[in-house]
């Protein structure tokens, strides 16, 4: 029968915790909202008339279940004259609600977890009020991320490794697992002053912060043998730190970056030139050597949507660069090589040329093919070697 049953109102209650209601009243001790008020569906007039035994047995179930208070109606029945019929239940404050959905363990250990907090550090006590749930599968970390906090708020933006904050049981790993959690904790509880806004997302958790981050690294090669990166060791394949770069002086006339490392390693001799292996989006690293905007510098991607918005990224820091096997003619002459492009970009690039405008719109605009691409391992060699010779 679809008549409300003291289970159906228990699983009311489940509900409430799982979807965070009753766990944040927890840590709050917001009384408000009690009595809670639990509907309650009953029989109709015809049910009552047809079934009348199964009516006063569901209404009996009801009654017995102690966890509930019940607001009644009272009916008449032709036979059996005036009745009582339960139509809402109450739970009158949060400890029985609690009891009956067997929970009181959980919710000892979260109001715990607030009155340790609020007495700690209350800045984040938000937190909590917010995820209450999520509170609760951190506990056992708890005392330590709250440790970390407070360690932040008296050395805010340390310019210190996370490996070289000393705590007791916190280390790098640590740090690093729950970065997301402290972010918001660290958002909550540091001045405006200490955070760095534009960092975001868990790989600038440092930058964020003011820690010390992992040094960006640039690899490249030459492509003559008479330009020497490190002295006694021609065409080395060497990576340096984006410093060490910067304050590179090799003696070459020519840059070509690709994206991709099989292309970087096999990319064709050339003299005068050095190759670098590409990182797609973000080019700050290399934006600090100057001397690469005094190079041409020729670069070369997929065919595709991306790889049209990273060469418009790259512009924005080298206006001067020019894409290398990025045309029509090589996008046609490798039909049988074609791939699809699972999600493509379709912002407007202002700093594309004519020519890569147009087949940028093509790409996008799926003139040809949906999803369109040729990803760059698959152009020809000699079409390489030939693109390169025309470069030079």
């Amino acid at each position: 029968m679809p008549w409300t049953t003291p289970a159906d109102l228990k699983a009311q209650l489940q509900r409430l915790w799982q979807r965070g209601d009753l766990p944040r009243w927890v840590v709050t001790a917001d009384a408000s909202a009690f009595p809670l008020r639990l509907p309650i569906k009953g029989p109709s007039p015809s049910e009552l008339a047809d079934q009348f035994e199964a009516v006063r047995t569901w209404a009996g179930q009801l009654q017995a279940t102690r966890a509930i208070r019940l607001d009644w109606r009272e009916v008449r029945h032709r036979v059996h004259g005036q009745q009582s019929l339960p139509t809402q239940a109450w739970i009158d404050s949060i400890d029985p609600a609690l009891a009956w959905i067997h929970l009181e363990r959980h919710a000892t250990r979260l109001r715990q977890l607030a009155a340790d907090t609020r007495a700690a550090l209350p800045a984040v006590l938000p937190w909590i009020e917010r995820r209450p749930l999520q509170a609760l599968e951190l506990a056992e970390d708890w005392p330590r991320l709250l440790a970390v906090v407070a360690w932040v708020m008296r050395h805010p933006r340390p310019g210190i490794h996370l490996r070289q904050v000393d705590l007791p049981g916190v280390h790098s790993k640590f740090m690093e697992s729950h970065r997301g959690v402290l972010a918001e904790l660290l958002d909550l509880a540091l001045p405006a002053s200490a955070v760095q806004p534009e960092a975001t997302g868990a790989s600038r958790f440092a930058a964020r912060y003011g820690f010390a981050e992992k040094p960006d690294r640039i690899r490249l090669r030459a492509l003559d043998s008479t330009i020497a990166l490190i002295p006694g060791l021609p065409l080395a394949d060497i990576t340096l730190d984006a410093t060490s770069f910067s304050q590179l002086a090799p003696a070459a006339q020519r840059v070509f970056i690709t994206e991709n490392e099989t292309n970087f390693l096999a990319f064709p001799p050339a003299p005068g030139a050095i190759v670098i292996f590409g990182a797609g989006y973000g080019w700050e690293a290399l934006a600090r050597a100057t001397w690469l905007h005094r190079l041409p510098l020729h670069y070369w991607g997929d065919i595709d949507t991306h790889g049209f918005a990273i060469l418009h990224q790259l512009r924005a820091h080298f206006p001067h660069a020019q894409s290398l096997l990025m045309d029509h003619a090589t996008l046609m002459a490798h039909q049988p090589l074609w791939g699809v492009e699972d999600k493509p970009v379709t912002a407007d690039l202002p700093r594309l040329t004519a020519e890569e405008q147009a087949l940028y719109d093509t790409l996008r605009d799926n003139r040809i093919r949906p999803g369109l691409r040729l990803e760059q391992e698959r152009v020809g060699y000699a079409w390489v070697r030939a693109a390169v010779a025309g470069a030079l």
